[in-house]
């Protein structure tokens, strides 16, 4: 009975890297034919010049500079001169402190001009008229587009395979520890995933699920890999898992609009400096950082929702975006959040910040000199740091030689070498791995512990997932529909890649050990929570996720049917 025990843990152990690397492939084969092909909504007509300027985005930078989605090649044209941008309720465009000014019908516009097909822009001395698209592959396109929606998988079916996949690993765990200690995370975990499932579908009306099916899938190998050491840490896990599936449902809705989003900017920047300031004063040091606040049985790490709200300040819609106001206050935020971070010595955290503001400068900005520039001042302020830190010194000394300090600062990293290397491609299996007795192996070395109990294929395709994420981001970014979500979209996705790198690299010793968590995996209420707000900003680029909306008679909406022309004008109906 005991071998064939033993045979079954080991054939599920084999089809376990198996179900997993379907259910990524399936997911991002989804996800590739989920994209919007690239079509003109409108056009802008040189009349004078015969020239025909199609408009492919929701926000469009008009300008003489080569950056310019519209470039005018014309010298009374600024570099930046206008955004024409679209929302819910029409075409807008605004003068970004033009020199020449923007003028709609022969008058001067004043902030958000409102425009309708048929009106007049001047744009320097060249005139442009607005158009309809009158693309004459329109009908082409909406088969091919039919065509592409016809081959994105149902959530209902990606669903089910992360249920037969939990369903494998769950069964190991029990064999292995001939107990049923992980049945209940298990059956908790499934209950909450098709209940999110069916408010997605039927609340929401969401018909795309693929971003969900991935972070259910790495937040279910980590409940389970909780429970086969701790069920009390996976109950704890799976109760912010739940808490983190509220804050990505409210934060789709509160980032629906753009435009509500940069109302509430101050007030969000204000948040941001606020939890950690908070956190400054009220924090109990752990492990050398004071990061957490503790409130009777529960501890919270503020500086993970911060992520969040500093992700809110860094990005803006495109109109905003050349003001030098928005990026003034950008730096000034920035500067206080990383300087609050270093006080309370949460040097790991810094470090993620600081990656963040690099990729938001550089896409606000397109400017490699700013990126050098603040690079260069990050290093100094690391040899002032390695100065006046012993302890951190002590584990830059021990980057590279852990092995020479393998009872000291390396002992970490040198078990989390030997042991994810004893697990092999498939594992020793579920709760019979060495690693789970070293200090935080379900937080800071879940890698290593996954490595070891489910082999390095599952582990790998972890950071699969998670740069998958980064990659989907990027390729979204043009379909948008606004700068807000690009620029959130791409630094949300880089700085879950960049924090799992930190995790992966730092705890086999190719980074220096810097003890943040594995991004869904990892052990901890907080960084969980946080994870689902920071996916958020990923969902919110795909214009599938605001599709869904109440369509009304074009009757009721004249104003929209003259500034919003459908990809269809037979139909009766339009988005609102």
């Amino acid at each position: 009975m005991v071998d064939l025990l033993q045979m079954l843990s080991f054939v599920l152990r084999l089809m376990t890297p198996l179900m997993a690397l379907i259910i990524i492939t399936m997911c991002f084969v989804s996800l590739r034919y989920g994209r919007r092909s690239k079509h003109a909504l409108i056009a802008l007509e040189d009349e004078e010049r015969q020239i025909r300027y199609p408009v492919l985005f929701w926000e469009n930078a008009i300008g003489r500079s080569r950056g310019s989605d519209i470039r005018i090649n014309d010298p009374t044209v600024s570099r930046d001169h206008a955004v024409l941008l679209r929302r819910d309720d029409g075409w807008f465009i605004t003068d970004t402190d033009s020199k020449a000014g923007v003028y709609v019908n022969g008058e001067k516009t004043v902030g958000r001009q409102p425009i309708y097909i048929g009106d007049k822009i001047a744009i320097g001395t060249s005139i442009l008229t607005l158009r309809r698209a009158n693309d004459p592959s329109d009908r082409e396109q909406r088969q091919k587009r039919k065509s592409r929606e016809a081959k994105v998988l149902p959530g209902s079916l990606i669903l089910s395979f992360i249920t037969v996949y939990l369903l494998i690993i769950a069964a190991e765990a029990v064999i292995n520890m001939q107990n049923g200690d992980v049945l209940l995370p298990s059956v908790g975990f499934l209950a909450v995933s098709w209940g999110f499932y069916a408010v997605t579908t039927k609340v929401f009306k969401r018909k795309n699920f693929e971003l969900e099916g991935l972070s259910l899938l790495l937040c279910g190998t980590g409940i389970v890999l909780n429970a086969a050491h701790d069920q009390h840490q996976s109950l704890v896990q799976l109760a912010a898992m739940v808490l983190g599936i509220a804050l990505f449902c409210f934060m789709l809705w509160f980032i629906e609009v753009p435009d509500r989003v940069m109302k509430w900017r101050l007030a969000i920047s204000l948040l941001a400096i606020g939890l950690l300031g908070a956190t400054l004063v009220l924090g109990s040091v752990q492990n050398g950082a004071k990061n957490w606040i503790v409130l009777g049985p529960v501890s919270v790490q503020p500086s993970e929702f911060a992520k969040i709200a500093y992700l809110f300040v860094g990005a803006s819609t495109l109109d905003q975006l050349q003001t030098r106001k928005n990026l003034f206050g950008f730096i000034i935020v920035t500067g206080a959040c990383i300087g609050l971070l270093f006080l309370m010595s949460d040097f790991g955290t810094a470090i993620v910040f600081f990656v963040t503001f690099l990729i938001i400068a550089f896409m606000r900005s397109g400017d490699i000199k700013t990126v050098i520039l603040a690079v260069t001042a990050a290093v100094l302020g690391v040899l002032v740091i390695l100065t006046v830190k012993p302890y951190i010194a002590a584990r830059f000394a021990a980057w590279g030689h852990v092995w020479e300090y393998a009872d000291a600062e390396g002992y970490q990293q040198v078990n989390t070498l030997i042991y994810s290397a004893s697990g092999g491609l498939f594992g020793v299996g579920i709760a019979k791995g060495h690693l789970q007795y070293v200090f935080a192996s379900e937080n800071d070395l879940v890698f290593g512990l996954a490595s070891e109990e489910m082999g390095l294929i599952v582990a790998v395709l972890f950071a699969v997932v998670i740069g998958g994420l980064m990659i989907y981001a990027r390729t979204v970014t043009t379909r948008s529909r606004s700068a807000f979500y690009s620029i959130a979209a791409c630094t949300a996705g880089g700085m879950l890649v960049f924090q799992a790198a930190l995790n992966i690299f730092g705890v086999t010793d190719i980074f220096p050990l810097t003890g943040v968590t594995l991004p869904f995996v990892s052990y901890g209420g907080s960084s969980m929570a946080a994870c689902w707000g920071v996916l958020a900003f990923i969902k919110a680029a795909d214009e599938r996720t605001y599709s869904g909306k109440k369509l009304k008679p074009k009757a009721e909406r004249k104003s929209v049917r003259s500034t919003l022309p459908s990809d269809n004008d037979e139909e009766e109906y339009v988005e609102v």
